[in-house]
């Protein structure tokens, strides 16, 4: 089941701007190991939700991982073979924000190895490239 939000206060959004690097959720908080990302896109909670499940499927119940995103903001789209007007479409599906140097999961109990491999399996889902990072050798 895709992550959505119980309740938001408005129900439509316009698109806004993805420029910048992230200012805030670009460090380690939580675990050993991350991966973080490299450039700037819209996240769909489908592709967070098959990431987690790819993460959890390598890890085989070892380890805790943490889901550093939620999709806060809606996107909505017009029926196909629709004419202009009429107003905004109703809210499709919903997505989060991604800047670059955002921090996207995290990953610990489990060896570096082990870790890699997993957050490797997570990032091929994703519509941005990224980076493994460790509380180590980050920043």
């Amino acid at each position: 089941m895709p992550l959505i939000p119980s309740r938001v206060k408005f129900r439509k959004v316009q698109r806004g701007v993805m420029k910048g690097a992230a200012t805030s959720g670009n460090r380690i908080s939580f675990g050993e190991y991350a991966i973080q990302s490299l450039g700037t896109a819209w996240v769909e909670s489908k592709q967070i939700e098959a990431c987690r499940v790819a993460i959890n499927r390598h890890l085989k119940r070892k380890g805790k991982v943490w889901v550093r995103i939620f999709p806060d903001k809606p996107i909505s789209k017009k029926p196909l073979e629709t004419r202009m007007g009429k107003g905004k479409g109703a809210p499709e599906y919903w997505v989060c924000v991604v800047k670059s140097g955002h921090v996207l999961f995290e990953v610990d109990g489990v060896t570096e190895g082990t870790a890699r491999e997993a957050l490797r399996l997570a990032s091929a889902k994703l519509p941005i490239r990224t980076r493994f990072v460790s509380r180590k050798t980050a920043f």
